[in-house]
């Protein structure tokens, strides 16, 4: 039986660049004062086997999530499924999938929203607004919905229809932006006003703690699928990248409480070429990333062009030993048509980004045959266009 965290619990929320703590509670948490995302601390005392019967769920890590009444619809515990075609393919004897299409609304964003959500109604929270490059918005919109909240959302114009439709379907209030998401973001705050005066919360990436606590279970998940162990390399797609953060905190939490020792998967940050900030910032030996001008690519949750995590980005990928990765839109593209038609996973462009970048590394010798290794499809393909 794995073993799971006895007690558990928000402890404190903790500045991840100055370190100022603050307590767990209401008012409802946004960022530092010095600007920098807050993580949640946990009480880690004891360690138990996971009781039989917890349900298949991001939810089974009760102890290592905020102790609020969960809003749920059924997400995490999604399918690690073996690549054996794609693998035979590529020479890889240990390569699998991490399937987040399976998610509520398709996507790997309904982790990090159940939390998120659960946390903001349970602290009062009756109205959320995000910007969103599709996926995040629809998701925010289900779990808003579940939860009884209004929703505001704010996309750019570029957002491929089907999101749009989606998160309307789903009761939420869309405004269309020209630009990018940093435009959408500027454009909500300016149409909305401070959000501490006029009465909504922000659930943008990273601006409040938990929707990186939704998205790390995916690190949880890996060791119980792999059976007590963790890969030797995950390759990721990144745009504000809550789950390479959240994976990274994960790992960090797992080895606190006995799980695992020090040794760490080698993360692999996979961007597109037309809007690779982290992966420039990587290769200049930058601590932060900066602001990619004009973004552009087919793989609309990869079109970022910053993130206020980037220094918890870089910080991994470095003590990590790994790297980060930049493909174009047609190695993207094809990338998610050989997962489809080699293994049956209707992969979005970013995931199979993470299938391009995997042939990269494989090409310069940096991944060995005998790796187990991860490629992390974000969410289902029936969404884009291409």
């Amino acid at each position: 039986m794995t073993p799971g965290p006895a007690g558990g619990g928000v402890a404190s929320l903790e500045c991840a660049r100055c370190g100022r703590a603050r307590p767990f509670g209401p008012p409802p948490a946004t960022l530092c004062p010095c600007g920098a995302p807050l993580l949640a601390r946990y009480r880690l005392d004891h360690v138990r086997p996971i009781p039989p019967g917890r349900p298949a769920s991001l939810w089974r890590y009760a102890e290592l999530l905020p102790d609020v009444p969960p809003i749920t619809l059924g997400e995490g515990y999604t399918p690690l499924l073996p690549a054996r075609r794609l693998g035979a393919q590529v020479g890889l004897d240990r390569l699998f999938i991490k399937d987040e299409a399976v998610n509520p609304t398709g996507s790997f964003k309904a982790r990090g929203m159940s939390v998120a959500v659960s946390v903001a109604a349970a602290q009062g929270v009756r109205v959320v607004a995000a910007p969103s490059a599709g996926n995040a918005g629809s998701a925010l919109a289900a779990y808003g919905a579940r939860a009884g909240l209004e929703v505001r959302l704010f996309l750019p114009e570029s957002t491929p229809p089907p999101f749009l439709a989606e998160a309307r379907r789903l009761g939420a209030s869309v405004t269309m932006v020209p630009g990018s998401i940093a435009d959408a973001g500027r454009t909500m705050r300016e149409t909305l006003g401070p959000a501490d005066r006029d009465g909504w919360f922000d659930m943008s990436t990273l601006r409040e703690p938990f929707r990186l606590e939704g998205k790390k279970t995916m690190g949880f998940e890996l060791y119980e699928q792999l059976d007590g162990h963790l890969p030797d390399v995950i390759l990721y797609p990144t745009g504000g990248g809550t789950g390479l953060i959240g994976m990274w905190k994960a790992f960090e939490e797992m080895q606190a409480i006995g799980w695992i020792g020090e040794a760490r998967p080698r993360m692999i940050s996979v961007q597109a070429s037309g809007c690779a900030p982290i992966v420039r910032a990587f290769r200049e030996g930058s601590s932060t990333a900066e602001i990619w001008k004009d973004p552009r690519t087919c793989a609309s949750g990869l079109r970022v062009p910053g993130s206020l995590g980037d220094f918890l980005i870089l910080d991994a990928l470095r003590r990590s030993g790994g790297e980060a990765i930049a493909v174009d839109d047609e190695a993207l593209v094809t990338g998610a048509r050989q997962m489809a038609t080699l293994e049956g996973v209707d992969a979005c462009p970013e995931g199979g980004a993470c299938l391009a970048a995997l042939r990269i590394l494989l090409e310069g010798g940096r991944v060995r045959p005998d790796d187990t290794v991860i490629l992390f499809n974000t969410g289902t393909g029936l969404k884009y266009d291409a």
